[in-house]
Order: C-alpha cells, then sequence, then structure tokens
C-alpha cells in the first residue's frame, strides 16, 4: 500500500515537472514558423537598408563609447534571421533554406564590414573607447552567452504569441558590435582587433545555430522529405558535412577559450598565494596559455630569492594545476636578466598610491578624508598603447611654493617599453581626463 502510494506520489511529480516545462505548449504552427524564418533570412529589399543603417548607428555608438546607443543599434539589427534560418534548415534537412541562410549571412557579414569600415575611414574620432575594446577579446562567458541567448531566441520565436524575448536576445549575443569593430581594425590598420571581433562574431554566429538546431529538433519539427531517395541521402550527407564543419571548430574554440580562462585563474591564485615575501614583491607577472601547459613569467624586486625556495615553489605548481606549465622568474639588477628600471619605479609609485588612496579636501585641511578609487583601465590601455608596461594612478594634493595654496590633481605614471610620440602623448592625456572623469591630469611618462 505504502509503495502504492509512493508510486503515485513520483508519478505525480513527473506529470506536475513536464507540464511545466513542456514546450509543445502555445506551439505555433510549424508551417508559419518556417514561413517567418525563411522571410527573416532574406537581406533585400529593407531588411537591407535597416542592417546598414544598424551598423552606421553601431559605429557611432562604438566611437563614442554610448552604450545605449550600441543596445539601440541591436534591437534595430536583422541579424538573427540567417543565423536561425541555418540552423532550422539543417534541423528539418532542408539544403535550400541551409545554403540561402549562410549565402544572406556572409552577404550580411561583408556589407556590415564595409558599411562600418568605411564610418571609421571617414569619422575625425580615431581613438578606440572601452566599447570597442571589449569586442576584440572574446572570453568564456561568450560562448555560454550565445548558446543559451539562441536557445531563448528560437524558442520565443515558435511560440503563437510574439513576447519581446528576440529583441532581449539581439542585445545579449551581440552580432553588431563586433562586425563595428572588424571594420574600425581595417580601417586603422589594427589586424589584431579585426581578428578578435570576427572571433568573438564567429562563436555567436555559431553556437546560435546549434541552439536552433537543437530546439528544432527537440520540438520534432518535420523533416523535408524527398520523392528522389537517392536525391535525399545527398541532401542528408550535405547536412551531416555542414553539422561537422559547424560544430567541430566552435567546440574546439570553446574548449580552447575555457582552459585559457582556467589556466589564468590558477595562475593569479597560484603567484598571489605563493610570491608573499616581505622583502620581495612581483613587480610585473604574464599569464601565457598554450596547449602544452602555457607560461608564468614573473619579475621581482627586493631581495633575490634562493634556487632553493623558487624550486620549493615549483613543487607546490600541481596544487593549482599547474604541473604542465613553466615558472620563469627574474629577478636581480645585473644586466643579464635585462630589468627595465622604469618597471621598478612604477612598481614603488603603484605601491604608494595603493597604501595612500585618499584625497584631502584643499578648501578644509581638517574634513575627513575622503575615499576614491580608479577604475581599473589596464586592459583598454594595453590595447590603445601595446608598448604599454605599467601605469599607476593617483589624487594627489599639490602645494605651491610661493603661495599658500593647494589644489587636488590626478596623477598618472605610465612606463612605455618604447618612446611615445608627442601627439600620442597628447592624446593618452586627453582619453584619461575623460576615463577617470578628471579636472585635471598630470601624465609623467617613462
Amino acid at each position: 500500500m505504502v509503495k502504492k502510494k509512493k508510486h503515485k506520489f513520483l508519478r505525480y511529480i513527473r506529470l506536475t515537472i513536464a507540464r511545466r516545462f513542456n514546450l509543445h505548449l502555445d506551439k505555433a504552427d510549424e508551417d508559419d514558423v518556417i514561413v517567418s524564418i525563411k522571410k527573416n533570412s532574406d537581406f533585400k529589399g529593407a531588411n537591407l537598408w535597416t542592417l546598414i543603417f544598424a551598423i552606421f548607428i553601431a559605429s557611432i555608438g562604438l566611437n563614442v563609447n554610448s552604450t545605449a546607443v550600441i543596445i539601440g543599434a541591436m534591437l534595430i539589427s536583422p541579424l538573427m534571421g540567417p543565423i536561425m534560418g541555418v540552423g532550422l534548415g539543417i534541423g528539418i534537412s532542408d539544403f535550400e533554406l541551409v545554403k540561402k541562410g549562410v549565402r544572406n549571412l556572409l552577404i550580411a557579414t561583408l556589407i556590415s564590414i564595409a558599411t562600418s569600415t568605411l564610418y571609421f575611414w571617414v569619422t575625425p574620432l580615431h581613438d578606440a573607447q572601452s566599447e570597442l575594446l571589449a569586442r576584440t577579446t572574446p572570453s568564456v562567458w561568450d560562448v555560454f552567452i550565445a548558446f543559451f541567448g539562441g536557445l531563448a531566441g528560437i524558442v520565443a520565436g515558435t511560440r503563437k504569441e510574439k513576447s519581446n524575448v528576440i529583441p532581449g536576445v539581439a542585445i545579449a549575443t551581440a552580432l553588431m558590435p563586433p562586425l563595428c569593430t572588424a571594420g574600425y581594425g581595417l580601417a586603422s590598420g589594427h589586424i589584431y582587433y579585426f581578428l578578435g571581433a570576427l572571433y568573438l562574431y564567429s562563436i555567436n554566429s555559431v553556437f546560435i545555430c546549434i541552439s536552433t538546431f537543437l530546439i528544432v529538433r527537440f520540438l520534432k519539427f518535420r523533416k523535408r522529405s524527398f520523392e528522389d531517395k537517392t536525391y535525399e541521402r545527398k541532401v542528408s550527407r550535405y547536412i551531416l558535412i555542414i553539422i561537422v564543419i559547424t560544430v567541430t571548430p566552435s567546440i574546439y574554440l570553446a574548449y580552447g577559450i575555457v582552459q585559457k580562462s582556467i589556466f589564468e585563474g590558477n595562475a593569479q591564485k597560484f603567484v598571489k598565494e605563493q610570491f608573499q615575501f616581505k622583502n620581495t614583491q612581483v613587480v610585473n607577472k604574464a599569464f601565457k596559455y598554450s596547449g602544452k601547459g602555457g607560461e608564468i613569467d614573473l619579475l621581482l624586486i627586493g631581495y633575490e630569492l634562493p634556487e632553493t625556495s623558487i624550486e620549493a615553489i615549483r613543487k607546490k605548481m600541481k596544487l593549482y594545476n599547474l604541473q604542465h606549465a613553466k615558472l620563469s622568474i627574474r629577478q636581480g639588477l645585473n644586466a643579464k636578466q635585462e630589468i627595465d628600471l622604469s618597471q621598478i619605479k612604477a612598481s614603488i609609485l603603484e605601491d604608494v598610491f595603493k597604501k595612500d588612496s585618499t584625497v584631502v579636501n584643499p578648501a578644509n585641511r581638517s574634513a575627513p578624508l575622503l575615499e576614491y578609487s580608479f577604475p581599473d583601465i589596464g586592459s583598454e590601455l594595453k590595447a590603445l598603447y601595446p608598448t604599454l608596461n605599467y601605469y599607476a594612478a593617483s589624487n594627489v594634493v599639490v602645494h605651491r611654493a610661493d603661495t599658500s595654496a593647494s589644489d587636488t590633481i590626478t596623477l598618472v605614471f605610465a612606463s612605455f617599453s618604447r618612446a611615445i610620440r608627442t601627439s600620442d602623448r597628447l592624446k593618452l592625456q586627453n582619453w584619461l581626463k575623460t576615463r577617470l572623469e578628471a579636472d585635471t591630469i598630470k601624465l609623467v611618462v617613462q
């Protein structure tokens, strides 16, 4: 009796969960869904002009660093159509739809890059802002966003009642900004910006396509049937080849991004926990991931660590899953190890700024000290100026020798591996003033 009640209870739970998560509820007619996606896959007439206008808007938003404008452009963008068309075509074995989706996606991509390149070539604003730089280095989170965004998009596209999910997916997966960033890379001659942005765009496109395929098969859309069985087998073979070509690189790229993120996280933790010495400091650290294990390069100042201590630290690398990584340590001030003195100066300044992160109110010296923290702009500066070694920023109080007046200014120390031009220095100073929202910037370049 008890067993029978338990069985009924478990059956009730299963039925309740099945009803709650049933995607067949409120599902639109399959033919209507297919017609809608096919229509959105086309790029001619209004769709083409809408794409061009959206590209201009997104390019302007990236150029002036306006998040609101970029979001508006993503809402306008019709780029989701052909990507979902490819996924649907694969799911229902419609080779003609797959070819149409790929062709239109390629046309849309080329037009988008050409349009954004034209804009960035003629615009008087040539500095790369943070919104643009964010689209040059894909991370593992971009993979997850594209995949789950694609799932949400195709689920919404198969409903009778249309909601605001599709616009939300367009914003989350961000297909438009990477294409504009690729155009900026071509117009400015930054090939790494171009490649990084295309890499991000490819990740988004592939995983949205995969998501569409999975939901279409989960909902059991009818596959297209052919009277000619030989032709049907041929189409099925082509579809399989497309799936393999699409999925294999995406799995490889996603795996590489995940492994790189894990390696950098483990390396950061290793350096933070194992290099805590009273009289020795890590001035610079660089993590280089590779399939063979990667490399951790550290520059130290202060008392030299004996080889026995370094070997003891190396043995602990396996505790951080870094047993295959190479640990390179440079220390001492002799010429053989080629330590740049400017790196040491920058590290000392940075350490001083960390210990004294207060701003004095010059109008009232007895007023309480105000805490202030600057945004982390290291990645942005490195992208703008690849020769940058270090930077440090702090608000300091300047006392004039000839009067009793004092003033608060923002002092920024920047060290470069080679000298920068006066024009670049002026641009950097103006950029820092805007980015740090400072009234007065004093830039010291080493």
